[in-house]
């Protein structure tokens, strides 16, 4: 039985840090043992973020935990950003596999990731809540338009995944020693999350302002 040949969404990430990512992805590709490939490193994404949701939940008895959480979410980027380059490199790209796997991934991933961070006690569970919704918000936008568009854009407003990690990573270290804000009256991640929040929520509303322009001016209909 005959399919239709299946056309990738063109990739566009223009985030601050993409440049030296991409030079260090492809280095990183050409070093990696023949034995490695692009499963095990997604595999490895997976298991980096539900590494770091058990830290962050375990860091509230022990707040040192958080360095531990800064190791996992290192590893979730080596896996989750690699495993792309690695079937690129090789030549051994599944697109619509690789797509869906790479997104399923992310998704549980940022479910472990928050839950952990509302079970630490460094956020609260609203805040979590709400900022893991409006996570999915953006992601499922992200989906939608890269079918309707053809262009799936992986950053946004010169931020991408790699750079929320760096922040993450940094806001950990931070709050070992400062987890409370404005005179200890808020939880600094409640702040944080708070920030978040209303940042993506502007990102979602002005895109889905652009792509219903876009699509409307490309399907417009007919005067009759």
């Amino acid at each position: 039985m005959k399919t239709n040949a299946f056309r990738d969404a063109a990739r566009e990430q223009t985030s601050i840090l993409a440049p030296l990512e991409r030079a260090a992805l492809r280095g990183l590709a050409r070093r990696m043992p023949a034995w490695v490939n692009s499963d095990h490193l997604s595999a490895l994404g997976l298991l980096g973020m539900i590494g770091a949701g058990v830290c962050y939940a375990a860091s509230k008895y022990n707040p040192l935990l958080l360095h531990l959480v800064n190791v996992f979410i290192f590893l979730n980027w080596f896996g989750d950003s690699l495993d792309g380059t690695l079937a690129r490199y090789r030549d051994r790209q599944r697109p619509r596999y690789g797509f869906y796997v790479d997104h399923i991934i992310d998704t549980f991933g940022a479910l472990f990731l928050l839950f952990g961070l509302a079970l630490s006690g460094y956020m609260s569970e609203r805040v979590a809540a709400g900022l893991l919704i409006v996570y999915f918000m953006v992601a499922i936008n992200s989906y939608l338009a890269a079918y309707a568009l053809g262009v799936f854009k992986i950053s946004q407003w010169k931020m991408g995944p790699t750079e929320m990690r760096l922040l993450l990573m940094i806001g950990n270290v931070f709050l070992i020693y400062h987890p409370r804000a404005y005179h200890r009256r808020y939880l600094l991640y409640d702040v944080g999350g708070v920030i978040a929040i209303i940042g993506m929520a502007l990102i979602l509303i002005v895109l889905s302002i652009q792509h219903t322009h876009a699509l409307y001016k490309l399907e417009r209909l007919p005067k009759r």
